[in-house]
């Protein structure tokens, strides 16, 4: 039923956007672009006259007609390019007009289809489209099949190891305590909290400006995001700080790891506290007319955070309560015994300390935890770890203290440390805890009605935008004053500050495009695992450029609005 109905709503926006014909009756030059000349015909050419034809090669959604009986009771439409217009055409043809329909102005019939619009989109809504996405889905940005993967390998936190969000508290607190008492600022600073939700990741940060943004996979700031402190930057004050324009220049945020000279992109989860404690500094300042240096808190902030790591605090805190700490380490064994039984080799990989490792994987999986795993690195330096560097192997013994001896080959039970070169063709998959969050939003009623809608009146504005006339420009103004709340309504549904991590109104963000170009797959957990069989295949989905028609019912959500053949491929899925 709800295909039907899905299909129905394609099927009806596609009629109600292509009812009436390019430029019939309406006075609007027609366009032409390259060599080939428009249906409309040239000055002088009556063929569609006689022939009572209706210049059916136009396309239909560029234009409509706020008239369509003017004339076609005669089989008249008179179509002309540049100057000649209307009835200035009919005179130079000598023929006469007239017409006793009803006239009807573009206000009415740009509100009469912008009811109608809003009335397909309320009622033809398919019935449990609001419940479409289930958050231990894995999602592909590359097909791969498990059936050809033998080795699997694992980094520690966030991974093997989800934390609750009370650390991300221990490490902002500890941090702030550090910028007071080590780096001597003010304590007023003291007195700003933690806030949980405040930012999210893969913002952005501007050093020299000490902004807080984010940006799309274009380069482009996204409007209404920008922070200085805790209080957000008008969009006009935005565009003098750069220059007139949103788009941050490409050497400005390049770099492997989304770094350049002037921007800093906080990609990892353990970020939260840093960006955090960067808005809270500023905002101190600025509130009390402190003169200082954006450069420099960025500095000692990105310092306090470090020596909360370095001196190992949060690993300190989390083996003193695990329970409180690590989340769902009974489904982290779930995964490793069923890929150790199936017969695949295991690695983990992590920067961590060995010590702090062999604690938490014994609390999740058990104290012979090592059997499970082929391979074992620790402190191993990462991400350097990938790429450049070259550093020996070392042994650690059963108490964590290196050996001497010179590695030469990996063997089943030891525990290594530091570095090799990996310059593989790796299948990579992301753990994204976001994602279940989300998934959770985007299920809602509300998201999905005000998304659908969203879609519809952009449609809307690309099709009715050939009206010019002033009551017309202040319908459409209306229409984009709605879109702007709308988009802002969507965005607020995830994070009332930034948004979706993944999408800039409708780009989508820079954290999206890395994460595509550099997983093959992503999950909010790795027990996403335990929902397939491990001879599966993953088949990324062929999302439609815009150029092309989105003919698959996977992608109904990108172009429903000009696909005229729904109700026929209803039935493939």
């Amino acid at each position: 039923m709800s295909r039907q109905r899905l299909g129905d709503l394609g099927r009806a926006l596609w009629q109600k956007s292509s009812s009436a014909p390019l430029c019939a009756g309406l006075k609007i030059p027609a366009f032409a672009c390259g060599g080939v000349a428009s249906s409309c015909g040239a000055p002088g050419e009556h063929k569609c006259c006689k022939q009572g034809a209706n210049s059916s090669r136009a396309p239909a959604n560029v234009a409509a007609n706020p008239n369509p009986h003017s004339g076609a009771a005669a089989g008249h439409r008179h179509h002309v390019v540049g100057k000649l217009r209307g009835e200035e055409a009919l005179a130079k043809s000598g023929r006469a007009f007239s017409s006793t329909a009803p006239q009807i102005d573009h206000k009415t019939y740009l509100w009469a289809r912008y009811n109608e619009m809003k009335r397909l989109v309320h009622d033809l809504i398919p019935p449990g489209v609001c419940n479409l996405l289930n958050p231990s889905t894995i999602y592909a940005n590359n097909e791969v099949n498990l059936d050809e993967v033998d080795i699997y390998g694992f980094d520690y936190d966030y991974t093997l190891a989800l934390y609750s969000n009370s650390l991300n508290e221990m490490i902002y607190n500890k941090a702030r305590q550090f910028l007071v008492e080590h780096y001597k600022y003010p304590q007023g600073i003291s007195k700003y909290n933690y806030i949980p939700n405040f930012a999210a990741r893969g913002l952005h940060y501007d050093i020299q400006k000490g902004l807080l943004m984010k940006i799309d996979a274009f380069h482009y700031i996204q409007m209404g995001t920008v922070y200085r402190g805790l209080k957000p930057v008008p969009d006009e004050e935005v565009m003098q700080l750069y220059r007139g324009s949103n788009h941050v220049p490409l050497h400005q945020v390049s770099g492997f790891y989304g770094k350049g000279p002037k921007m800093k992109q906080f990609m990892d989860v353990f970020s939260l506290p840093e960006m955090t404690l960067l808005a809270a500094a500023n905002d101190y300042f600025i509130s009390n007319d402190i003169e200082y240096d954006p450069v420099h808190l960025y500095k000692d902030v990105s310092d306090a955070i470090a020596m909360v790591h370095i001196k190992g605090y949060m690993y300190k805190w989390i083996m003193q309560d695990l329970e409180k700490y690590i989340l769902r380490g009974d489904e982290t064994y779930a995964v490793l015994h069923r890929l150790a039984s199936h017969g695949k080799k295991l690695f983990l990989i992590t920067n961590s300390p060995f010590s702090f490792v062999d604690k938490g994987m014994k609390y999740m999986v058990g104290k012979d935890w090592r059997d499970f795993f082929d391979v074992v690195i620790v402190q191993a330096d990462k991400p350097h770890f990938f790429n450049d560097c070259v550093k020996p192997f070392r042994r650690l013994d059963s108490n964590g203290d290196l050996q001497w001896d010179k590695i030469k080959s990996l063997d089943k039970g030891q525990i290594y440390k530091q570095d090799l070169m990996l310059r593989h063709g790796w299948r990579t998959g992301a753990i994204v805890p976001e994602l279940e969050v989300e998934t959770k939003v985007v299920n809602t009623e509300q998201y999905a009605q005000s998304l659908t809608w969203l879609q519809a009146l952009t449609g809307l504005l690309e099709r009715m935008q050939m009206y010019r006339d002033a009551e017309s420009k202040k319908v459409l103004q209306d229409w984009l004053k709605e879109r702007e709340e709308l988009r802002a309504v969507t965005k607020n549904l995830f994070n009332p500050q930034f948004g979706s991590i993944f999408r800039t109104c409708h780009n989508p963000t820079y954290f999206s495009r890395r994460l595509c170009r550099f997983s093959d797959l992503y999950m909010a957990s790795i027990s996403c695992l335990l929902n397939y069989d491990l001879s599966y295949t993953f088949y990324p989905r062929r999302t439609p450029l815009q150029h092309e028609a989105p003919l698959w019912m996977d992608q109904l959500c990108t172009g429903c609005m000009k696909t005229p053949f729904l109700e026929e491929m209803a039935h493939i899925r």
